[in-house]
């Protein structure tokens, strides 16, 4: 059991870290977010479609025309919650938008209410204003950066978009039980690139060799190695375990920003952030507000 936890936690450790690296292969692409996106998911496609056969999938898997439905529903969520946040990343900054995107936990309980009843409880309202006011925080202030553009109100709300997108897809992932989850993705990309084929402009392909080499990398590392990673980690780890390294992605995406751009967050920024990726830890794992005090029994006499 500890070898396994020791190889699921470097691997989720490692896919984090590829996630956190994206938004520099976005911007060194020099293409619009759409076009990212389409292919993204055409190489992407491919090698999901190489995983999936390695893995023998196709002859094992049972998907019934509704589940197929449901995945292809949740490809479409997810694919424009790429375009959301890629299209973000240029105006809020790599940093800035990963640390909002990741408010996706609060999406998901908002889903939960609205779609099956849930009721979220006192912890979560308060993991919810804390987090609030993170968002908040970030806001008040931009961030030392030379790249990002003047609609920095616009890059939070697409990353906010793109959060929301996130949590129903994985709320649409819940009635997938028994999908193998490459398979689940391999379905994915491919309803992206039907999708997105009919607005992509093929005689204005991208000009350099540095973009088809960052697209390449969105496709086949971002997507397929990244996701076989992931979904191998998710299989060996305990649900907190993957919850916890799951908040190694935005502090990759900050350091990888003030590494490549030089974005330089605001004091108050960096608190909204902590409080954000604290609050969003707090939801994943259960965790309480506050410390739990426990009496010490009475001993006899007292």
């Amino acid at each position: 059991m500890e070898t396994q936890n020791l190889r699921g936690g470097a691997e989720m450790t490692a896919a984090m870290l590829i996630s956190g690296t994206i938004g520099w292969f976005v911007l060194q692409s020099g293409e619009p977010a759409l076009q990212v996106v389409f292919w993204r998911c055409s190489f992407g496609a491919l090698a999901l479609l190489v995983a999936c056969w390695a893995l023998g999938l196709f002859r094992s898997s049972k998907l019934t025309l509704g589940l197929f439905t449901w995945t292809a529903l949740g490809g479409v969520a997810i694919v424009l919650n790429w375009a959301l946040l890629f299209a973000s990343f240029s105006k809020a900054s790599i940093a800035v938008s990963t640390v909002v995107y990741n408010t996706q936990p609060f999406m998901l309980t908002a889903i939960a209410m609205i779609a099956f009843g849930e009721r979220p409880g006192l912890r979560k309202l308060g993991w919810l204003a804390i987090a609030f006011v993170g968002v908040v925080m970030i806001i008040s202030t931009r961030p030392g950066s030379n790249y990002i553009g003047a609609d920095y109100g616009l890059g939070i709300a697409l990353a906010l978009g793109a959060a929301a997108l996130y949590a129903a897809a994985a709320a649409i992932a819940k009635k997938l039980k028994g999908v193998p989850p490459h398979l689940i993705a391999l379905i994915q990309v491919s309803v992206g690139v039907l999708m997105l084929a009919p607005f992509m402009s093929f005689a204005e392909l991208p000009q350099t060799a540095s973009a088809w080499a960052s697209l390449a990398t969105l496709g086949v590392l971002h997507t397929g190695v990244m996701y076989v990673l992931l979904y191998g980690a998710i299989q060996k780890l305990p649900t907190t375990m993957v919850a916890a390294l799951s908040y190694v992605y935005p502090i990759a995406a900050i350091a990888v920003d003030f590494m490549a751009f030089g974005t330089a967050l605001q004091p108050i920024q960096f608190l909204g952030s902590a409080a954000i990726i604290l609050a969003a830890a707090g939801v994943s794992m259960g965790w309480p507000l506050l410390p739990q005090l426990t009496r010490r029994p009475l001993q006899a006499g007292e």
